[in-house]
């Protein structure tokens, strides 16, 4: 069924101009998909779905190319920028404060990465939490994030 649903999502997002989840859910239950929104969420990190800026200047959901090092991280610093308000760190955690609904594609975008010594990553609406394997690993992530904020 799993395997079903994440095609049925590939053809909407490739069908209609989807930029939230909520809406994404709406799509899928209208085709016969009784799915939740945690399910939805789920679907969206294992399909690597990114929000793009679409020709209209709108956000929205589009896969993501794993082809080529150079692609995904030209995606990652161009979601992040657009995204991204700020970086701070509290001992080994990570927080990252986005523009309202776009934590999620930022943090889709920070998983593509792979970043040494992150161990798993949290979004919320405009928040993503990321927990580091050590202190050190987080304050040397904020420190590359800033950068490119920077920029």
């Amino acid at each position: 069924m799993k395997t079903v649903r994440h095609a049925k999502i590939l053809e909407l997002i490739a069908e209609h101009s989807i930029d939230t989840q909520e809406e994404l859910l709406k799509w899928l239950r209208k085709s016969g998909f009784d799915v939740t929104q945690a399910t939805v969420s789920r679907d969206i990190k294992e399909l690597r779905l990114v929000k793009t800026l679409a020709s209209d200047g709108n956000y929205r959901y589009a896969t993501s190319s794993k082809d080529e090092k150079s692609d995904i991280s030209y995606k990652f610093h161009s979601i992040f920028t657009e995204s991204v308000i700020s970086v701070d760190c509290a001992s080994n955690f990570v927080v990252i404060k986005c523009y309202v609904g776009m934590a999620n594609a930022a943090c889709a975008a920070l998983d593509s990465m792979h970043w040494n010594g992150i161990v798993g990553t949290l979004a919320g609406d405009d928040t993503i939490f990321v927990l580091m394997r050590t202190m050190e690993h987080a304050i040397q992530l904020v420190d590359e994030l800033k950068k490119l904020l920077a920029k």
